[in-house]
């Protein structure tokens, strides 16, 4: 069983834990599941919350640090924007970011929201962004039931064009006073006008519109070093000025401990050797 960012509920109330995890005690055992996997919203350094989750019968894993160790990611860029106004936002970005933003506007990067329909010249692009920085993507199917679901209230998509052409998107999604960039692709063409960042700085707008407290620019790896293959996505994010941030991790009740660990092997192997599948069809 699983749950991407619960618990939803006040986090410090002991005995709504207790309930909940009752409940998910009657379920496992309902269903025959050998564990609870949950990834909660919740910082690392928050000592009250692993104390009481530890005494409710989790166990902690926050030793991941890139992308393939989670569902969800451990690390991640948050921008505040409580009570801010965009020209503060603006001018706190790094100086490069600035200039990478008002570049694409003097370039003639145009910014449009699309539609449904729209959706298929983002995933030709998303294919393109898979191939080319070396991770599986999902199916066009996969976007059109987001967007069936959860558009126009919680999902938007914003497409970046050049003489017409679109070169860039991004897919946001947007519950209460949060908003999180979810998905985003940029052709191998005209990279060189920074669309990307007039995106973000769109859709960074749109939040303070609608009254959010905080962008997440969601995961970057947690390992901050300049040869590590996913620095240029931490760099790229940094550049807002928004705060690297530190969930706890996964925390988890294992039913069955001997199955939960076979079925770890497994998944690691599996994500393992689909990466390997994918590195050796792009060589052939």
């Amino acid at each position: 069983m699983y749950s991407a960012r619960g618990p939803v509920c006040d986090i410090y109330d002991e005995k709504v834990i207790s309930d909940l995890v009752e409940g998910a005690n009657l379920l496992a055992k309902k269903y025959k599941a050998f564990v609870l996997r949950v990834e909660p919203d919740i910082l690392k350094s928050d000592e009250k919350f692993r104390e009481i989750i530890t005494h409710k019968g989790f166990k902690i894993k926050d030793d991941s640090k890139d992308f393939k160790d989670e569902i969800q990611p451990r690390f991640v860029f948050r921008l505040n924007l409580k009570g801010k106004t965009e020209e503060e936002i603006f001018s706190a970005f790094h100086q490069k970011t600035r200039y990478n933003i008002r570049l694409a506007g003097r370039k003639g990067v145009v910014i449009k929201e699309g539609n449904k329909e729209d959706l298929k010249d983002f995933h030709k692009i998303m294919v393109e962004t898979g191939e080319r920085d070396n991770f599986i993507i999902r199916s066009l199917s996969y976007f059109e039931k987001m967007y069936d679901e959860l558009a126009p209230e919680h999902m938007k998509l914003l497409m970046a064009y050049y003489e017409n052409q679109p070169i860039a998107g991004i897919i946001p999604i947007m519950y209460g006073n949060k908003v999180w960039y979810l998905y985003g692709a940029s052709s191998n063409k005209h990279r060189n006008l920074m669309p990307n960042y007039l995106l973000q700085w769109t859709m960074i707008k749109e939040a303070i519109k609608r009254g959010a407290d905080i962008y997440d620019f969601r995961g970057v790896s947690g390992v901050v070093d300049e040869s590590h293959p996913q620095y240029g996505l931490y760099r790229f994010k940094k550049g807002f000025n928004a705060d690297f941030t530190e969930f706890i991790g996964e925390i988890y009740i294992p039913y069955k401990p001997l199955i939960y660990k076979l079925y770890k092997i497994a998944e690691k192997t599996f994500r393992s050797l689909r990466t390997f599948k994918k590195k050796f069809s792009g060589k052939k």
